[in-house]
């Protein structure tokens, strides 16, 4: 269980809190890539859940001299140029730190592709936390919160290259004390940036213990986008939760997926909550360990196969518009 005392010496460790400090200077829902800001309005579809590197060594022994950036270049080129030509024009790469995050290598891919690419801040705490660095046992929530923030103000790792969103990663319920700190350390970046808070969740019952821990901060539900909630298969948690005001977000969608996701959809549709829903395909990528990467997965299958399904299936092209174009960039963007 989180203690009081930790929490209470959280809050201390920042300095100041203001809401929104840097986010309001920004315009109404804009998102923040690699790039810079997004002009608001100028966005196509957009995948709020892809991956383009991913290291799986874990955090104690990952390094960027594990792989050549050339032959990752090489190999993501292809496919972003295939997405582009689909109408996407924006790409979330939720790969954390200590997975592989590599924001100067999806800056260059950006420009050379001339897609928006957003990365991220946070840590990643699924699979038995394998991924978490050692200071996120020992710092408390404050501390954690203040490597996010200074990441969001001065950049990542020197690059000057700023996170978009903050993304978290939690197994089933009940989530672990680490687990829940970093739910802590994520509400008190988001009440200092206006970062969003995405995190890849377990099951129902563990995103209902993280908003939770959000709202407990004051943090409203709109700011916290419930990643792979296709892991819950008891739909009553997306209504629960999306009436709340959260995101749930269903980035499994690929060719052996399509039937239960059109389902999700038909649930969600037929209970008014569509403008709630992201979708995307968590897919990719060039996996560092594997020779050449091993098998680099595209970025088209929800436009060649879903996308018709959803068309073939009396969903309008204006939902299906709200769900590719206008959600993402209002569960994503920055409010000023």
């Amino acid at each position: 269980m989180y203690h009081r005392r930790k929490f209470i010496q959280s809050l201390a460790a920042l300095t100041v809190l203001p809401a929104f400090a840097k986010a309001a200077q920004q315009p109404k829902a804009s998102l923040l890539s690699v790039t810079g800001w997004v002009k608001p309005g100028t966005t196509g579809y957009i995948l709020p859940h892809e991956h383009v590197l991913v290291d799986f060594i874990g955090a104690e022994k990952i390094t960027k001299d594990r792989y050549n950036t050339e032959e990752v270049v090489k190999a993501a080129l292809p496919r972003l140029m295939e997405l582009k030509q689909q109408g996407c024009t924006t790409m979330l790469e939720c790969t954390p730190a200590y997975i592989g995050r590599n924001a100067a290598l999806l800056q260059r891919l950006s420009k050379e592709t001339g897609l928006t690419i957003l990365t991220n801040t946070g840590y990643y705490g699924a699979a038995g936390e394998k991924y978490y660095p050692a200071h996120a046992y020992t710092e408390t929530a404050g501390q954690l919160a203040q490597r996010w923030i200074t990441e969001f103000e001065q950049g990542i790792d020197g690059t000057g290259i700023k996170p978009g969103f903050i993304k978290l990663g939690a197994d089933k319920a009940p989530i672990t004390e680490t687990q829940r700190k970093t739910v802590h350390a994520a509400a008190l970046t988001h009440l200092k940036t206006g970062l969003k808070i995405g995190m890849h969740t377990g099951d129902g019952p563990a995103a209902e213990q993280e908003l939770a821990i959000l709202l407990e901060h004051g943090v409203a539900a709109e700011n916290f986008i419930w990643i792979h909630a296709q892991n819950e298969k008891d739909f009553s948690f997306y209504k629960r939760l999306a009436s709340q005001g959260c995101w749930i977000e269903f980035d499994g969608i690929g060719n052996t997926t399509l039937t239960e996701n059109l389902q999700r959809l038909q649930y969600m549709q037929s209970e008014k909550l569509l403008h709630k829903v992201l979708l995307s395909q968590d897919s990719g990528w060039y996996h560092v360990g594997e020779a050449g990467g091993g098998s680099y997965n595209g970025y088209t299958s929800i436009f060649t196969h879903f996308l018709p399904l959803l068309r073939s299936n009396n969903f309008k092209e204006a939902e299906i518009d709200m769900l590719m174009k206008e959600n993402p960039v209002k569960a994503y963007g920055m409010a000023g």
